[in-house]
């Protein structure tokens, strides 16, 4: 039972190495919204299956695998989109933020699935557990989407302005400035 999981670590894996240079070419928008919807729609769709046990435990992995794959090379990219509407000396803490504030909701799926598979003798719950993440996943895509911004193929001083970038203008009349009084000192 536990080799079930290398096919889910595979397909993690393998969804950003595969896909991972179409956010830059296709766009970030549009691919995270096709990634995360394939995911939601794949692992709703498992939901229904599950419910109707049709699956077997080799089909549902399947599933699971094509869901991972899709999903992972969305998030591999989405927490890192965000970060690309703050000016460049802040990125990198905006994706440490990000990336913690994902992990601490993350760490509740253990618990919140351990309570919908309860016993294990009623499909429901954890079939509307499945529907729902589906669900959650097809919305973030479609938020990403359309408050997102087109990035792609464009350097990232292009979508937000450096917090150190001055008018040249301005930092002429400041160098001037600074000259001045390093001549009144001396």
């Amino acid at each position: 039972m536990q080799y079930f999981f290398f096919p889910f670590a595979i397909g993690n894996l393998l969804g950003p190495l595969v896909l991972g240079h179409l956010f830059d070419t296709i766009g970030r928008r549009k691919m995270i919204l096709a990634t995360y919807g394939l995911s939601g729609i794949i692992l709703t769709v498992s939901g229904f299956l599950f419910q109707a046990d049709v699956l077997t435990a080799t089909t549902q992995t399947i599933f699971w695998c094509v869901a991972f794959f899709f999903a992972s090379a969305g998030a591999s990219s989405a927490y890192l989109t965000v970060s690309e509407l703050f000016p460049l000396e802040m990125r990198s803490q905006v994706i440490s933020y990000f990336f913690s504030i994902g992990q601490i909701v993350g760490s509740v799926a253990p618990l919140l699935f351990a309570t919908l598979i309860g016993e294990g003798q009623d499909r429901g719950p954890i079939t509307i557990g499945y529907i729902g993440a589906g669900l959650l996943m097809v919305a973030g895509g479609v938020v990403a989407f359309v408050f997102g911004v087109n990035a792609e193929r464009k350097p990232l001083e292009a979508i937000t302005n450096p917090l150190s970038a001055v008018d040249s203008g301005k930092l002429k009349v400041e160098g001037e400035r600074t000259t001045r009084e390093r001549a009144k000192r001396t």
